[in-house]
């Protein structure tokens, strides 16, 4: 039986071969997929996050966020913005020229060779410009240019410009405090989220700026200083130094616009001083208001004579030497009380250490070394020792709020809060001083401080530099003290103008009647109604009010 030839097995060697050459068709394919998935992976999505990298979106910032600052009121006096800081990755960068051209064409204050060096170089991370605009940022990225990347940075902004500056302060470049709240409250301020509230009103602040500068320059003064203070809480509502500078740009000011004249200087305060001496007289039991003292001569005292600048040449009441602002009427009432009761109840005042004022710009008075009987004579009428405005404002805050001291606050009070103050006075003397200080504005060297409707306590103080171990007679610092509601004080205006100059309606006169205290008249008409405080009548009738506001210069005298 011839058999047909099988063919089985050949056939199964076929199908097993073509199967494999499939297998290998598929798996070069699968390679070849995942090979240019791989590319497109590479080309693609990883050349996206290269140029990512090369022109990054901004990176979060390292600095931490500061709290707002604002003012009683909770409106802003400082705040953090994030803005944008724009690098060069040298390394990255196709062509240096051709970025730098473009990037001038955004910035054109930039120095163009100078940044193409520096990219050319091909090292480092080059800073080309801090502080861009969200628009501007949007125009680099515009550009398209590799190797450009941005970071976010915190930047400290102080919308209301050089308001209250020197209470502020400003901040460095690594974000923390270098004067100022910003300084003192540096850790306060890095570590809460809540805004850290100012006794500072930013109204009032306005105001004081305002009349301080106007003075300034119509007095070609070559300084002014000013304090606005709630007399029983101690509450700074607004204080001003000027020269002044803006903490948006630090850089652009000289030093002496960030010295703080109204706290860090300490200055010979002249008459205003009689405030205090008339008070330890009166409080001491030893002397009443009605006592009289011989003022018909100066005081002679070694080589020095204590004289009146406008001697009344007679026996004077001490109301009489409070309201002419009697030299030698002061330095008699002194002698009564000795050098120790002097320098014990101006302690008391807080004027022989700085002040607690929750900035570190604080100065120390200086007061003599060797309190002397002449020294105490001298100081009872504001030579011979120094003292800060804010000084001069919290002892004066004294004299009419009942006769608390309270420690004076740039932060905010609650009211019902406990304050920390000391009484340094009886009720009845304060009492006394109010009457005193009403009467130097009605009748005496203050009347130009005096405004409808918010009758003005105060006292006047013109004082000579110091000047190569003298004084020099035409550089003065003019001051005044005033206090209002003058029968039931709430608020205290502190003016001082440094070395102003006399004018035509002054009649050649730069003393503080003339200068300073028609500067507070205005400040208090304006801040009058801001602080809630309804306009009342003068407890005098128009004919007195007239006799005390006369032009001429024997209504307003010298005073010293």
């Amino acid at each position: 039986m011839v058999q047909r030839p099988s063919f089985q097995h050949d056939g199964g060697a076929g199908a097993v071969t073509h199967k494999r050459i499939i297998l290998a068709g598929v798996l070069f394919v699968a390679a070849f997929t995942v090979i240019a998935g791989r590319m497109i992976q590479l080309m693609g999505f990883e050349g996206e996050q290269d140029v990512r990298r090369n022109f990054a979106a901004p990176a979060p910032s390292a600095m931490a966020a500061r709290a707002d600052i604002v003012d009683r009121h909770g409106r802003q006096l400082a705040t953090d913005l994030s803005v944008f800081t724009l690098y060069a990755d040298a390394a990255n960068v196709w062509d240096a020229g051709e970025t730098v051209r473009a990037l001038l064409g955004i910035f054109p204050e930039l120095d163009g060779p100078a940044l193409e060096a520096r990219i050319a170089s091909g090292r480092g991370r080059i800073l080309i410009k801090r502080d861009l605009s969200p628009r501007q940022q949007a125009e680099v990225h515009a550009l398209g240019m590799p190797g450009l990347s941005f970071d976010t940075e915190m930047r400290r902004v102080y919308p209301n410009g050089s308001a209250a500056a020197h209470v502020l302060g400003y901040v460095g470049t690594d974000h923390h405090g270098l004067a100022g709240i910003e300084l003192s409250q540096d850790a306060v301020l890095g570590a809460s989220a809540e805004p850290l509230a100012l006794a500072i009103d930013l109204r009032v602040q306005h105001v004081l700026d305002d009349e301080l500068a106007k003075s300034m320059a119509e007095f070609q003064a070559i300084g002014a200083a000013g304090i606005v203070m709630d007399v029983h809480s101690g509450e700074v509502v607004a204080m001003s130094s000027l020269p002044v500078f803006d903490p948006n740009n630090i850089g652009a000011s000289p030093p002496e616009a960030r010295f703080n004249s109204a706290t860090l200087g300490v200055f010979e305060m002249g008459s205003t001083f009689k405030a205090f001496n008339t008070a330890m007289a009166l409080d001491s039991g030893l002397i009443k208001i009605d006592d009289r003292f011989d003022a018909r001569h100066p005081i002679p005292f070694g080589r020095f004579q204590i004289r009146d600048f406008h001697p009344q040449a007679r026996w004077l009441t001490v109301s009489e030497i409070f309201e002419h602002s009697s030299n030698i009427g002061s330095a008699r009432m002194a002698m009564v009380l000795g050098v120790d009761h002097q320098r014990q109840f101006l302690s008391s005042l807080g004027l022989l250490e700085p002040t607690r004022l929750e900035i570190p710009e604080n100065g120390r008075p200086l007061a003599p070394a060797n309190w002397s009987e002449l020294s105490m004579m001298t100081i009872s009428y504001g030579h011979g020792m120094s003292v800060s405005p804010l000084h001069t404002a919290a002892a004066i805050s004294a004299m009419v709020n009942g006769g608390f001291y309270v420690d004076p606050t740039i932060l905010r009070r609650e009211p019902g809060s406990v304050l920390p103050r000391r009484r340094v006075i009886s009720d009845e003397t304060s009492a006394e001083m109010r009457r005193l200080m009403r009467l130097v504005v009605e009748q005496g060297t203050g009347s130009k401080a005096d405004v409808e409707g918010y009758p003005v306590g105060g006292k006047t103080g013109t004082a000579e530099k110091p000047s190569n171990g003298g004084y020099a007679r035409k550089a003065l610092i003019s001051s005044f003290v005033g206090v209002f509601p003058a029968d039931a004080p709430e608020y205290l205006v502190f003016v001082m103008l440094d070395e102003p100059q006399p004018t035509p309606e002054t009649f050649g006169y730069a003393t503080a009647g003339w200068t300073a205290a028609p500067t507070t008249s205005h400040i208090v008409a304006r801040i009058g109604p801001l602080l809630g405080i309804a306009p009342r009548r003068a407890p005098r009738d128009d004919d007195e009010h007239a006799d005390a506001q006369g032009t001429g210069v024997a209504a307003m005298g010298e005073e010293r």
